[in-house]
């Protein structure tokens, strides 16, 4: 469907998603990894939902100003507060402004409180024929069960690289960077689309994957790579940054001027931890990549020299590994990336 053109992937959850909307259920929960581009398809399924195929009201709803679109996004920083949750109660029983539908878009929905969740939920339970409701968060277990096991759950994967790749270059982008905006990104689209006008991304993958040569059990070693793989994020940040700017150049008064300020600022967030993850699997590649040399497997880091690889025994290389995607979960926990960084760079310079 043309609504869905420019997405990157996901054309099973697509076509799916095309027969739904011939009768959509109440409620809809889309998960997946950040970045994989779950709310880039619930936003043009919404504009799906509500108009079909008229051209002006599709635009309307991509840009979020449809009547019948209602954004539920966080207040300030963080969390969907239970006032909100009461608020969207209100509005969910009314009758549609223009059609026959209202959808309510929760972006974020991940960031909603138990409280929220709860108030949420009757009319989870109860909703009008009108109505229908998409969740996007990064797993179900974001959200209270109760919620969860009410909605219908659309899995989204991880794109192939090479799917990702094509996407890249049609857009015109560069095969060489191409290529390494998608091995970089670990299958999600949007972290490949953040890095493709980005130079930098070589860079930042050669620093993740030169991480185990230069390990040294030397006190403030550690510290000192993650303070350089911290910086590392910046630079690669700057596409969005200039987005951001143009946006927030619009005259839009003051209380839509804080809210912008506050989506982009979670939205910063958003990428900065996503791109931290893409260095971890990035640094984990290069010791699955030293497991699989020692027991005649391919390598997906062909830039590694075979030499490294061999420094590390296979079971090494298998229990390091782990420990590097472990600090992924640190990470979600709010564990500040420096800090989680020398850790690891720490544990994995100490010898078995």
């Amino acid at each position: 469907m043309k609504l869905f053109d420019d997405v990157v992937g996901h054309g099973l959850v697509i076509d799916l998603l095309a027969v739904e909307a011939g009768r959509p259920t109440q409620t809809y929960l889309f998960v997946g990894p950040s970045g994989v581009g779950k709310a880039t398809v619930a936003r043009r399924f919404a504009a799906l939902l509500l108009c079909g195929d008229d051209a002006p009201c599709i635009a309307r709803v991509l840009s979020g100003v449809h009547p019948d679109l209602v954004l539920v996004e966080p207040e300030g920083a963080t969390s969907l507060t239970v006032e909100q949750a009461r608020a969207t109660v209100a509005r969910a029983v009314l009758a549609p402004v223009e059609g026959q539908r209202k959808v309510f878009l929760f972006e974020e929905a991940g960031a909603m409180n138990d409280q929220a969740a709860n108030t949420l939920l009757k009319t989870l339970e109860e909703p009008t024929d009108t109505t229908t409701f998409i969740l996007v968060a990064d797993s179900p277990d974001d959200l209270p069960p109760t919620v969860a096991s009410r909605s219908r759950i659309v899995l989204f994967s991880r794109v192939p690289e090479e799917e990702i790749t094509g996407a890249l270059v049609s857009r015109g982008v560069d095969q060489s960077q191409a290529d390494q905006a998608a091995i970089t990104s670990g299958g999600r689209p949007g972290i490949a689309l953040l890095l493709a006008t980005q130079p930098e991304v070589a860079t930042f993958r050669s620093a993740w994957l030169g991480i185990p040569t230069r390990l040294d059990p030397e006190p403030g070693t550690a510290f000192r790579l993650a303070g350089e793989l911290v910086g590392a994020v910046e630079p690669l940040l700057r596409g969005l940054v200039d987005r951001q700017d143009a946006e927030a150049a619009a005259d839009l008064g003051d209380l839509m001027a804080r809210r912008l300020k506050e989506r982009h600022e979670r939205e910063r967030k958003r990428a900065v931890s996503a791109l931290h993850v893409a260095g971890l699997e990035v640094l984990a590649s290069w010791y699955r990549d030293a497991a699989a040399a020692q027991h005649g497997g391919s390598i997906r880091n062909r830039d590694v020299a075979g030499a490294d690889l061999a420094d590390v025994s296979a079971r090494d290389a298998v229990q390091r590994a782990r420990r590097v995607l472990a600090t992924v979960d640190a990470l979600e926990a709010n564990q500040r990336a420096e800090l989680a960084f020398a850790a690891l760079f720490s544990e994995l310079a100490t010898p078995n």
